[in-house]
C-alpha cells in the first residue's frame, strides 16, 4: 500500500477552490419526462443529479460528510480519509477531496468499470481493489478492517453508517424537490443502494405533507446487474436505513432496466445510468396504475461512466 502525503487540512472558509466546489453541490434541475412516457396520464419529474460536480446525487452526502469531519476535528492533521464505494460515492469524495486538499483513499470492487477506476486515479485517489465476487458489502468489509489495523492513520467516512449521508438529503434534496414542484408532488421515487436518498429525502417531504407517497425501488433478485442498489432481503441493512420511511417497495429487473436505458438513449438522446434506468423502470410500474400523480425520480447520474457495458449494443 502506497504511503500517503501528510497535509493540512485547511478549513472550507479559508480555501477559495474548495468553497467554490462544496457551493456547487445541490440545485439541480428537474427535467420534465411526460414526453418519454406519454402514455401515461401524470406528470414526470427527474431530478437531474448529474449537474453537480462530481457528476451524480452523491456529491451530496460526500460533502456533508466532509464538512462534518473537518468541522468535528476528526479529519486532522495526517489523518487520510478512507471509505469504501462501488463508483459514485468514490468520485464524489475524490472530486471534493481534491479541491480540498485531502488525501482520499477508496476501497472498490475490482470489477468496477474502467471509467470509475481512470477517473479516480486522474482525481488523485488512492485505490485499493477488493474482491470482485464479495461486491461493495465485501469492500465495505476490507476498509473496516484496513482503519481496525490503524486507526490512528484513517478518518472512516462509512457511509453506510453516517447520519450524514441522510442529513445532506434532508436538508438539500428535499427541500429543492419541495420547492421545484411548488409544494404539490404527490409521489416521491428513489433507488436503495446507502438508502440515504430515501431515508433523508422522504423524511422531508413527510414532513411537508404526510400523504406524499414514498416508493422504494430495489433489484428483484439477490443476482442483478442493477449497479449502485442493493438487493436488501439478502444484504447486510445500512445502518442509516429507516425502514418506516418508505411507504411501498418495487422490485426491478436487470434486463428490463437495460432495455429503457438502450430506448431512452436512441430515442430520446437522454444517457442515464444504470439505477436512474432502474428508479424509471419503478416509476413506470406504479404511474401505470396513476389516474393523476405529480411524481419526481431521483437520476442519480448519467450513463457517460457506464459506457463499457455491454448491455447498450444489445437488441
Amino acid at each position: 500500500m502506497e504511503t500517503q502525503p501528510s497535509v493540512k487540512y485547511p478549513a472550507t472558509s479559508d480555501n477559495s477552490s474548495g468553497s467554490m466546489i462544496l457551493s456547487q453541490v445541490g440545485n439541480t434541475p428537474l427535467i420534465s419526462l411526460n414526453s418519454i412516457f406519454a402514455e401515461l396520464a401524470i406528470k414526470l419529474y427527474g431530478k437531474a443529479e448529474w449537474y453537480n460536480p462530481g457528476g451524480s446525487v452523491k456529491d451530496r452526502p460526500a460533502a456533508r460528510i466532509l464538512r462534518n469531519a473537518i468541522a468535528s476535528g476528526e479529519l486532522s492533521d495526517g489523518k487520510i480519509f478512507l471509505d469504501s464505494t462501488s463508483g459514485n460515492m468514490g468520485i464524489a469524495y475524490a472530486t471534493l477531496g481534491a479541491a480540498l486538499r485531502i488525501p482520499v483513499h477508496l476501497v472498490i470492487p475490482g470489477n468496477a468499470g474502467p471509467e470509475r477506476l481512470n477517473r479516480l486515479q486522474a482525481l488523485g485517489a488512492h485505490l485499493t481493489l477488493s474482491d470482485p465476487l464479495e461486491g461493495s458489502d465485501g469492500a465495505h468489509e476490507v476498509a473496516a478492517a484496513m482503519v481496525a489495523s490503524d486507526p490512528d492513520r484513517y478518518y472512516f467516512a462509512d457511509q453506510y453508517n453516517n447520519n450524514a449521508n441522510v442529513e445532506a438529503h434532508f436538508e438539500s434534496t428535499g427541500p429543492e424537490i419541495w420547492a421545484q414542484t411548488h409544494g404539490e408532488i404527490t409521489h416521491f421515487i428513489a433507488g436503495m443502494g446507502t438508502t440515504g436518498t430515501m431515508t433523508g429525502t422522504g423524511r422531508y417531504l413527510k414532513q411537508q405533507n404526510p400523504a406524499i407517497r414514498l416508493i422504494a425501488v430495489q433489484p428483484d433478485s439477490p443476482l442483478h446487474g442493477l449497479e449502485g442498489l442493493k438487493h436488501l432481503a439478502t444484504s447486510p441493512t445500512p445502518g442509516i436505513f429507516d425502514e418506516s420511511v418508505p411507504d411501498e417497495t418495487i422490485a426491478v429487473g436487470t434486463e428490463e432496466t437495460y432495455a429503457l436505458l438502450r430506448f431512452l438513449a436512441t430515442t430520446q438522446g437522454l444517457l442515464l445510468g444504470i439505477s436512474s434506468g432502474a428508479a424509471l423502470v419503478g416509476a413506470s410500474k406504479l404511474c401505470a396504475g396513476l389516474a393523476y400523480a405529480n411524481v419526481v425520480v431521483i437520476l442519480p447520474d448519467s450513463g457517460v461512466k457506464y459506457l463499457s457495458q455491454p448491455f447498450w449494443g444489445k437488441k
